[in-house]
Parts: C-alpha cells; structure tokens; sequence
C-alpha cells in the first residue's frame, strides 16, 4: 500500500463499508478519498449515492501530484465503469480532454464498459494524426494518447464505421498499441487474421508483452487461439483466464449453449492447465 494510505490503518480498509466509503469520499483527507474511489470501483459498488460522489470526483482539483496529475480522478474515472455507472457517460466523455493522461486512459477503459456509442466520436477524436502523431511524450513513460484503451473502446463499441482509423495502428512502434489495434479489427470484423496477430503476440521476448497479448485474446471470440494460449510462456492462472474469455465471448449470445468437439476440446485443454 502506497503513502496515499498512510492516514489509513490497514485494519480500517480491510474492513471498510459502503457507509464509511462514502464518508471517507466526501472527506478533506485527500488518501481517504483517494482510497475510497478505488475500493468502490474494485467491489463494484452499485449505489446511487457512490456514483453520483464519483461523477462530481471527476472535477476534482485538490488532489494534484507535482508534475499535475489528478489521483482521485483517475481511481474515480476507473471505478465508473466497473460500477456499471450508465449515467456516467457525459462525464467520463468530459474526462477525455482532461490534461492527465491517466485520468483520459482510464475514461476510455470505462466508457468500453458502459457500450454507449454516443462517446465513440469523442473516442475517435483522441486517435487524430494517426500513426505519425501517436509519439511519446517527452520525459513522460506514455504516448501522447492512451491509444491501446482508445482502440480497446473503439473494438468493444463495435465502430465498424472507424475500420481504416483503427487499422493503421497495426503499423504502430508499440506492440500493446499493435495489439489493441488487432483486438478492435477482430471484435469488430472477425476475420481471423487479426486474431493470428495476437497469436504472433503470445511470442513476445518480454512477458508483459506475452500478457498483454493474453488478454487480448481472451477479450475476443478467437477459439482457434486456444492451443497457442495453453502453450504461452506464462503464468497458467493467465492462460486460463484468456481461454475463459474466449468461451464467455463464443457463448454470450448463443442461447441454449451447445458444447461442439471445437469447445469441448478446449475444455480438456484448461484441464491440462490446473
């Protein structure tokens, strides 16, 4: 746990309530606050009371870091997505201007959960220039854009309407931006040659790349990448929760569910990762 808690004894958070959450939000002591905005996103909070304190959080302007990043904005721009926050999405579009860039990463990784498609030309908007403009930022870890949540966002909203914008992020120097890119072009198209890609992904020399191609995978329907996760050099738990994906996205609108040799093959294969 981070100095942001330091106000906070860890009994307390193990034992924190809706109650003291909302208290704590609406309290001066800026780690409370900090804290609390991650706790109800974390636990998914479905509460009027939580939602509308995280709304009004998104504008806040107390807790700043040195470099003017906003802390609580970020936890709370995360947290609405997860809390399923629907009436949140006029102020996490809002949130996309914003000069942080963690607070403009986390309003497109919420906005993907919400699935209203009135933000996608907010979402387009942050993916001008293209390739050419999507550099770092000096001194700074990041681009000058969260392009891989952008494009994560863009595939989850379905923007068929934004194919050629998406794609030329294939070409991108970055290969979490090169994965996002190829996750949006197979949720939204299916062709299988961009679930290959994230397949070339599972290659990767660095594991964090290995992972982040994981869970690309496992954020499609791709079923034919099933041996290839099993295969990854990676932490089983990993495998297991991207082949997971793929089933939850096969069967999420096939009603009754019927279990082909295609699946039940790939039952047998996350036995083997137990």
């Amino acid at each position: 746990m981070s100095d942001r808690f330091e106000s906070l004894e860890f009994e307390e958070a193990e034992q924190l309530t809706l109650e003291t959450a909302i208290a704590n939000l609406k309290s001066t002591d800026l780690g409370l606050r900090f804290y609390a905005a991650w706790w109800m996103g974390k636990f998914r909070i479905d509460d009027p009371e939580a939602i509308s304190l995280l709304i009004a959080a998104l504008q806040d302007s107390d807790d700043r870091t040195e470099d003017g990043g906003y802390p609580l904005r970020r936890n709370a721009a995360r947290a609405l997505g997860k809390m399923n926050a629907v009436n949140a999405v006029s102020a996490l579009v809002a949130c996309l201007d914003c000069s942080d860039y963690y607070v403009r990463e986390g309003a497109a990784q919420s906005l993907a959960m919400l699935g209203d498609h009135s933000c996608t030309p907010a979402l387009v908007a942050l993916l001008d220039g293209g390739v050419d403009a999507a550099q770092m930022v000096p001194g700074k870890p990041h681009l000058v854009q969260p392009y891989d949540a952008v494009l994560e966002a863009l595939g989850a909203l379905n923007a068929s309407d934004e194919l050629e914008k998406i794609q030329e992020f294939l070409d991108h120097p970055v290969a979490r931006v090169r994965f996002a890119s190829a996750r949006a072009l197979y949720q939204i198209t299916e062709d299988g040659q961009f679930g290959d890609r994230l397949i070339d992904g599972l290659q990767e020399s660095e594991l964090q790349l290995r992972r982040a191609a994981l869970m690309d995978l496992g954020a499609t329907n791709y079923l034919l990448a099933a041996p290839a996760i099993a295969e990854t050099l990676a932490e089983n738990s990993l495998k297991l929760i991207a082949i997971k994906g793929l089933l939850d996205n096969h069967f999420a609108n096939d009603e009754p569910v019927t279990i082909s040799d295609e699946v039940g093959g790939i039952l047998k294969l996350m036995d083997t990762l137990l």
